[in-house]
């Protein structure tokens, strides 16, 4: 036996799109209910578990032999689902890869395991199976359904005492029997898929990455769960009192409803399309003080944020720990991590200056002094969703990011040599454009510092052909529109190389597609095969898009189309163009970067990371600046990269 293909179908009383797969285990009401799987390419078998068949012993042993390579889609479910399945009913058989302390259970070993959607990701395809199987026209589709029969044979149909009631087989038999097929064809799909795509394997040191990704995901981060559920409560006390006082100043019966809230403003002379954070905030400059009043009341009431402390409660395991946060490969544009649950990638950020104080307050549940010494409590609790994250007793959390990667990345990629200079000579990077836009020596708090905040808009809204919109919505609002298009004509001008950068990509990139053939510029290689654009990375890494082809823009030029997921959800033929390629190339090697520290460090206890950031969990006397030394290590494939890790410690996590 060399790989054995797995699909399951599973119960819980926990709702897993809400939970995840960890916190979905961990209930004690957790149960396998039917195992397909096909050894070496064979037709498909189907335990019925629930009907009392049982596993064949040789295939439970290949379950915990690391020489058995086990398929599926998103095989973290199957992986998590078995290791609990195993660890309750064959104890005998199941072995962990590592024990965490304190830990709820231990996890087979991620390392022999492949994960199909990982698979069609590094092409490019969408992550759902019944999307995968839809993109490649497979002959045997996922079947439709299976939502249905999930949510009667998997979710409670009630509860009794406490106790969840779910349908037994033999209450719908020939339900039961579309279901056992249903999970038939579903390894037939993910045998199917890896047919399609074999040709193109998946590179060996990024299968170590998804590895190490899994060890994150298995260790999780800890949870203050007292102060969450005190910031709830505190939270919906607060949501009350506000909404009350707007229900006073406005009449409206239901101050949330958007509709309501429209006709209030529209009878005191203000239309709105939309009452967006946007929208709102914009008015807020211009509206009466009454009108101010009500819409600062508003925003204060619908501040969405605060309801990550309640995904935080829901997803923790009953060791206080938060898992499966990170979706490998999640961004497969390209090939970052996505947040998932309870999305650490977009955590409102922390600028309350006496943050441990104002945590304290939040922990201790004192909401009297909260309002008394924060105006705004719904924004005070919002700041505070980052300092929810804890080490465990005893511990540290060291938190160490990347300086300016992207800034570092693309000086590198293009050659910008007075931007190289400026990193390896230490300089703000922000000063450092502004003195080549304006011509004048910029200091950051010295000599012409109020350009610098100028410098940054165009550091951050320039590097991948931004104009005068991105300008603006990168805080450049406040400059008038010749302003603006006179800052980006002369930060064009002060980085000619990026300029350039973007054109011999773009060329490189039509060149592959229209000849079908390969092209390479700035130590980039792109290449046609088999329907597939491919971008090869220094690191040996490649982007996939999927069916391009060379189309007229809306410019008269040529661009290339190719088919993703867009913004609707939906497999779509899409569009790019020459700053969107060396976006996506840019930001694919700071990914790779992080990756390569991230396997530098796997030594350490990382229980997290966002973007170009890392979180290690630690004892006291561990080292940050060791820890940022190792960080930024360049791999032997960014050769002349000038590479920079800050850090800082902390009890718990923030910005700092």
């Amino acid at each position: 036996m060399k790989h054995i293909f797995i699909d399951l179908e599973t119960r819980s009383d926990v709702d897993l799109t809400k939970t995840g797969v960890y916190r979905y285990t961990d209930s004690p009401y957790f149960d396998i209910l039917l195992f397909a799987y096909s050894v070496d390419d064979a037709p498909v078998q189907v335990v019925d578990l629930a009907c009392g068949e049982t596993i064949p012993e040789d295939i439970i042993l290949a379950l915990t032999d690391d020489a058995v390579i086990k398929h599926s889609f998103n095989a973290a479910f199957e992986r998590v689902c078995l290791s609990v399945w195993l660890r309750r009913n064959r104890p005998d058989v199941f072995h962990s890869y590592s024990i965490p302390e304190d830990s709820v259970g231990e996890y087979l070993d991620p390392a022999s395991w492949h994960c199909s959607m990982v698979a069609s990701a590094y092409l490019g395809l969408p992550l759902t199976l019944s999307g995968v199987g839809a993109a490649l026209k497979l002959e045997e589709q996922k079947m439709s359904e299976g939502k249905v029969l999930i949510r009667y044979f998997s979710v409670p149909y009630s509860f009794e005492a406490d106790v969840p009631l779910f349908h037994a087989p033999t209450d719908a038999p020939d339900k039961w029997a579309v279901f056992k097929a249903y999970n038939k064809r579903d390894v037939e799909t993910e045998m199917g898929i890896e047919a399609k795509i074999s040709r193109f394997p998946v590179p060996d040191f990024v299968w170590d990455e998804y590895h190490l990704d899994q060890e994150i995901n298995d260790r999780g981060i800890r949870i203050d769960l007292p102060m969450v559920q005190n910031a709830i409560r505190i939270g919906d006390t607060a949501k009350e009192r506000l909404t009350a006082k707007l229900s006073d100043l406005t009449g409206i019966e239901n101050p949330n409803s958007v509709v309501q809230m429209k006709e209030w403003l529209a009878q005191h002379g203000q239309e709105m399309e939309s009452l967006g954070k946007k929208e709102v905030q914009e008015l807020l400059e211009s509206a009466t003080p009454e009108l101010q009043e009500v819409l600062r009341l508003r925003q204060q009431t619908s501040k969405s944020s605060v309801k990550k402390y309640a995904a935080m409660q829901t997803a923790a395991c009953s060791d206080g720990r938060a898992r499966g946060m990170f979706q490998f490969y999640g961004a497969n544009r390209t090939g970052r991590e996505a947040g998932r649950i309870i999305q650490l990638q977009n955590l409102p950020q922390n600028h309350i200056p006496d943050l441990e104080d104002a945590r304290n307050l939040v922990v201790s549940g004192d909401m009297e002094a909260l309002e008394l010494l924060y105006e705004d409590v719904p924004d005070t609790l919002s700041q505070l969703i980052r300092t929810a994250f804890v080490p465990k007793p005893g511990y540290k959390f060291i938190v160490a990011d990347f300086s300016a990667i992207e800034a570092r990345v693309i000086a590198w990629l293009a050659g910008e040599t007075w931007r190289m200079k400026a990193f390896a000579n230490g300089e703000d990077i922000y000063c450092a454009s502004a003195s080549r836009i304006f011509g004048v020596p910029v200091v950051k708090h010295g000599e012409n510092g109020h350009l610098r905040q100028k410098g940054k808009v165009a550091e951050l809204a320039c590097g991948y052909g931004g104009s005068v919109g991105a300008m603006k919505a990168m805080g450049g609002s406040n400059m008038s529109d010749a302003e603006l298009k006179q800052i980006v004509t002369d930060w064009r001008q002060a980085s000619p190389n990026i300029v350039q950068l973007w054109w011999d990509v773009e060329d490189a990139a039509i060149k592959a597609v229209r000849g079908k053939t390969a092209a390479d510029t700035h130590g980039i290689r792109f290449s046609y095969e088999s329907g597939f654009l491919f971008i090869e990375l220094p690191s040996g890494r490649r982007l996939a898009y999927v069916k391009p082809r060379i189309e007229e823009n809306r410019f008269g030029g040529d661009s290339i189309t190719y088919f993703g997921v867009g913004a609707s959800k939906k497999w779509q033929r899409l569009e790019t163009y020459s700053g969107k390629l060396v976006e996506n190339i840019v930001q694919a090697i700071a990914r790779d970067l992080l990756f390569y520290s991230m396997r530098t460090l796997s030594h350490c206890f990382i229980v997290g990371h966002i973007h170009d950031e890392m979180i290690i969990e630690c004892s006291p006397d561990v080292s940050k600046d060791v820890i940022c030394d190792q960080m930024a290590r360049t791999p032997a494939w960014a050769e002349g990269l000038i590479l920079n890790a800050d850090g800082y410690e902390c009890e718990f996590y923030r910005k700092d």
